[in-house]
């Protein structure tokens, strides 16, 4: 089996394709920024983008990738190492209190300016509600993405 993860194509041999997409990321790739929450899809930390979109990656079987793109917390960044303008903001804003859930909180946010380069303050909620952050960051997270939203309308508006 072969997966493509951050523009490489990794042969994964006989891998069991029941195996979680997590756990094939860290165990199998050793990209780690990916992390392990609460093993039930339902905390966020081990969201990765596959084919542009957010999803979580703890049930998510390898098997079910195919030939679609895999993004973790490591591809977000340009080849060159530039940070992006949520990853930036993030530094900025200080936003990352223990850090444990911000891979996920950052591939989430991604994937929403992606979708949605001005969203509205419901819009960021709903889009990052199923991301829990253990630290209480939820403000810090909303500002980073507001940050890069209010760029975003600057940049539409011709400022």
């Amino acid at each position: 089996m072969k997966i493509n993860v951050n523009g490489t194509s990794h042969d994964l041999g006989e891998i069991d394709p029941k195996t979680p997409l997590l756990w094939v990321l860290r165990d199998h790739l050793s990209l780690v920024g990916t992390k392990y929450g609460c093993g039930i899809s339902q905390c966020g930390a081990c969201t990765v983008l596959l084919g542009g979109e957010a999803m979580k990656s703890c049930l998510y079987p390898v098997s079910a990738v195919g030939d679609t793109q895999v993004t973790t917390i490591e591809g977000i960044a340009a080849k060159d190492g530039t940070l992006t303008p949520v990853q930036q903001a993030w530094i900025d804003l200080d936003v990352a209190q223990c850090g444990y859930c911000q891979a996920g909180q950052i591939v989430s946010a991604e994937a929403l300016l992606r979708k949605n380069p001005t969203p509205s303050d419901s819009e960021i909620d709903a889009a990052m509600d199923p991301n829990l952050c253990r630290c209480g960051t939820y403000i810090r997270i909303r500002n980073g993405i507001k940050r890069v939203a209010d760029a975003n309308k600057n940049v539409l508006n011709g400022g």
